[in-house]
Parts: C-alpha cells; sequence; structure tokens
C-alpha cells in the first residue's frame, strides 16, 4: 500500500514536471516577442506621433574630437555641424537637423524649467512674522542639481501618416516626455529592472516618464488641472510663468536630491523675458528682443575647433578624458571656423549651403557668454568634476574686460528677421518636416539646418554687460 502512494506521487511530480516544462517552452518565446512590460505613456504616442530628433549612434559630434575634421582648410566654408536644442531647462539635450528661429530662440528650446521653492536667508532679528513666512520660487539647474544631466527629454511630433493610418483628424499637438531613472525598494524594485531589461535590452534601466503637452494651456485647462500663474527667479530677473507641478511625480525631488519643494515652470508666451544689455536695441532689430528660460539670450553658438583649442590646455583624469561639447550647452555647434574667430563676430548671415533650404538666417552675435561652472558636469553620467574645466576657463579664458576674472567660451546671439523672410517670400519656402513649417503670423522666423555655411558680415569688439 505505502509503495502504490509513492508511485503515485512520483507519478504526479513527474507529470507537474512536464507540464511545467511545456508551459515555459510555450511562454518563453511569447516573452521574447511580447514581453511583460508595463504600458508608458510614450507607448501610447507612438501611435499617433513620431520622436524627434538623432539617435545618439547617427550625432553628427560623434567626430566631435576628430580636430583635423573641424579645422578650417582652405576652400571650405565654416559650415553649421550640429543643432541642439533643451526643452527642458539643464536636462537632456536633443539633437535635431534642422529646426524654425523664433525671436526666443530655437523653436521648443528652453520651454520649461524646474524651480525650488526657497525661505528667505538670512533673516534679520527685526523681521516681521509676514516676511519669515514668504517663499519665492527659484529656477534650479545642474551647477546645485548634477543629476538633471541624466533626465532625458523626448519630443514628439504628430505624424500625419500614423493619423491618417489611424483615421484621426491631423492635429498639430505635440508633447514633451520627461525620463528619470527610478527604482522601488523590495521585490517592486527588482521587478522593475527585469521588466525594463525584457523591454528595452541588457543596458535598460527603469525609469519614471511625464507626459507634458507642447501647447500653452488654455485657461480652462489650468483651471481644470490647478495650474498657477507665479513668480519664479531666474538668476536676477523675476519672471511671472505658469507653475504646472501638479505634473511632477514625489520621485523626481527624491531623485534630484531636492529638500525643498520642486515645482515646474512653463514660460508664457505673452510674458517673454526682454533681453537688453549686449543685444541689439529695438530700433535696430526692428522687435524687441526677447527669450525664455535662456540663461541671458536667445542662442548660444560653439565653435568645435575653439573648444578643441581649449580642451588641450585642459588637464585630463580619469574622470575627465574629453570635453563633450555638450557640456557648454550650445544651441549652434559650428565646424571649420578659426580657433576664436567668433569672438570678433557682431553678426553673421548663415546660408543654406548643403542644408536642403532655400532661406537665410542673420544673427546678431551680442556677446561672448561667460562660463559658470556648469561645464563640470559630464552631460551623460551626472557627475561633476571637483575641479575642470572651470579652473582652465577661468585661467586661460579670462579674455572680456567686462567679466574679469571669468572665463569665457562660445558666443551669445541674437534672430535678426529681414522683409524677405516673411511667409509666402521666396526665401521662406520649404518642404514639409518634421519640426513644422508654419511660420508666425507676423513673419519673424527663419530656418537653421546642418549644412548650412556661415557668412560673417561685421566685425568688432565685445564687451560684456553684467546683468
Amino acid at each position: 500500500m505505502g509503495q502504490s502512494v509513492l508511485n503515485d506521487l512520483n507519478l504526479d511530480f513527474g507529470s507537474l514536471f512536464l507540464l511545467f516544462v511545456t508551459v515555459c517552452a510555450f511562454m518563453v518565446p511569447v516573452a521574447i516577442v511580447l514581453p511583460p512590460v508595463p504600458v508608458r505613456k510614450s507607448d501610447a504616442l507612438l501611435q499617433t506621433h513620431s520622436r524627434a530628433g538623432v539617435r545618439r549612434s547617427k550625432s553628427a559630434l560623434n567626430n566631435q574630437y576628430d580636430a583635423a575634421q573641424h579645422a578650417p582648410r582652405d576652400g571650405r566654408p565654416t559650415t553649421v555641424q550640429s543643432l541642439l536644442i533643451h526643452p527642458v531647462k539643464s536636462c537632456r539635450a536633443i539633437e535635431v537637423t534642422r529646426s524654425r528661429v523664433l525671436p526666443q530662440g530655437l523653436e521648443f528650446d528652453r520651454l520649461f524649467t524646474f524651480a525650488q521653492l526657497k525661505s528667505p536667508f538670512p533673516m534679520s532679528l527685526g523681521s516681521t512674522d509676514a516676511a519669515k513666512s514668504k517663499h519665492r520660487w527659484e529656477f534650479i539647474t545642474q551647477r546645485q542639481f548634477p543629476r538633471l544631466a541624466t533626465v532625458k527629454v523626448d519630443l514628439w511630433l504628430p505624424d500625419e501618416m500614423k493619423l491618417r493610418r489611424q483615421s484621426m483628424k491631423v492635429t498639430r499637438e505635440a508633447f514633451l516626455i520627461v525620463r528619470f531613472p527610478w527604482k522601488e525598494d523590495g521585490w517592486r524594485g527588482l521587478l522593475s529592472v527585469v521588466l525594463a531589461k525584457l523591454g528595452g535590452g541588457a543596458a535598460a534601466e527603469p525609469e519614471m516618464e511625464i507626459l507634458l503637452p507642447i501647447d500653452f494651456p488654455s485657461a480652462a485647462e489650468i483651471k481644470e488641472k490647478g495650474y498657477t500663474f507665479e513668480d519664479v527667479k531666474i538668476w536676477n530677473e523675476v519672471v511671472t510663468a505658469l507653475n504646472m507641478s501638479p505634473e511632477l511625480p514625489r520621485e523626481l525631488m527624491l531623485y534630484l536630491g531636492v529638500s525643498n519643494k520642486l515645482g515646474l515652470f512653463r514660460i508664457d508666451p505673452n510674458r517673454l523675458r526682454e533681453v537688453f544689455r549686449c543685444a541689439p536695441v529695438k530700433e535696430d532689430a526692428g522687435y524687441q528682443p526677447v527669450t525664455g528660460f535662456q540663461d541671458a539670450f536667445p542662442l548660444h553658438l560653439v565653435t568645435l575647433n575653439s573648444l578643441q583649442k581649449f580642451s588641450e590646455e585642459v588637464p585630463k583624469d580619469d574622470q575627465l578624458k574629453e570635453l563633450d561639447v555638450r557640456r557648454f550647452r550650445p544651441n549652434i555647434i559650428l565646424s571649420g571656423a578659426p580657433a576664436f574667430d567668433e569672438e570678433t563676430w557682431t553678426r553673421a548671415r548663415f546660408r543654406p549651403g548643403k542644408s536642403g533650404l532655400y532661406n537665410d538666417a542673420v544673427f546678431h552675435v551680442s556677446c561672448r557668454t561667460v562660463r559658470c561652472k556648469m561645464p563640470n558636469v559630464d552631460p551623460y553620467t551626472g557627475e561633476r568634476h571637483p575641479r575642470e574645466p572651470d579652473r582652465s576657463l577661468r585661467a586661460l579664458r579670462d579674455v572680456d574686460k567686462g567679466a574679469p576674472l571669468n572665463g569665457c567660451l562660445g558666443m551669445q546671439l541674437t534672430p535678426l528677421f529681414e522683409v524677405d523672410s516673411v511667409p509666402g517670400s521666396t526665401n521662406s519656402k520649404l518642404g514639409s518636416g518634421l519640426l513644422g513649417d508654419d511660420d508666425p503670423d507676423d513673419g519673424r522666423s527663419a530656418w537653421i539646418a546642418v549644412g548650412m555655411t556661415v557668412d560673417v558680415e561685421e566685425r568688432g569688439e565685445h564687451l560684456y554687460i553684467k546683468q
């Protein structure tokens, strides 16, 4: 009797094992084809939108350290090597092959900024309770929170073909997906790691996503979402912008290491910051120069040859092997210009060249870019070098009498718009493109693209004027 029961148990165990192997053999290929990963916000956008930008493997900056490639050569003009936009200030850049130029800078650049709510400090002994309780929003960057460099931003633009395939109305509604690494503690964290690698490969990490609309919300949407208009300080300026903090998960504050309340501000297109100092005056530009959440001017230009010449003098170590141009947060990156020649430019015209465009883009070269310690942060790892390149910038690039004891690298630009760039003119014609092709009604827009060539129309001296 006992032997019979034992045989039955062995038979049952063998049957269960065979069933387990059969299920695994069936499920493994299914899991490979359809991995059991959670649905992300970006998965839904795949049905109607396309992600803008150049993949890192195809980047025009992959050869940025090749000195011979970017040095000036007889007969070869200075050209646009790459274009970068930063939709969320201090977060990961998006490389594009062309962009519309608006009065406030490249389209989609610096639309958002993170900020922290700070108490007034220090306070005098005689301060009132009202003064002590007054808080204010101040923008944050990689200077204080270097992990912002690892926050990725994807720009999703409507795809007409996908929309028609879905029998949906063609729209111009675009979105940002903000992604940052995040892993829960315990078994949930382990599961998120497994699912991330199933969906994205061995190098993938679990991430949390935030979906943000590009279009400025309507009054009804602002009320429905609980957004508020509040003042936020950026350097020495205070601008009223839209506080979209309800969109932020608490995990982002923990990831960045922000101890104060974290906010997300969207620039109000009707309350852009006016630019004075070294910018052209309204009578010369034809409009009052403005900017969004950029540090000071609408656009920033860096030439690769200048960066390489400077980089040769910067001490390298295990933490700093090369100076990636992305450390300097430029919009326009040029190849083929003599080292530091851009510091003599005061007006530059970008011509179509091999870009495929039909228009010129003209810029007032307003002043040098005075550098802070932010280039010390690695643009991919978010790790901050304790000394470089800040120390070398101060020692070797103290070249502007208006900013003594500060290092300078790169130039600040203000767009100029000509009469023949208005919609319908010969110079404004473009084919349909990923970043849109509708000019504003006032005609103040142009296009810039990789492959354009640079003509320096005016030269002069630069003297930085502090804010």
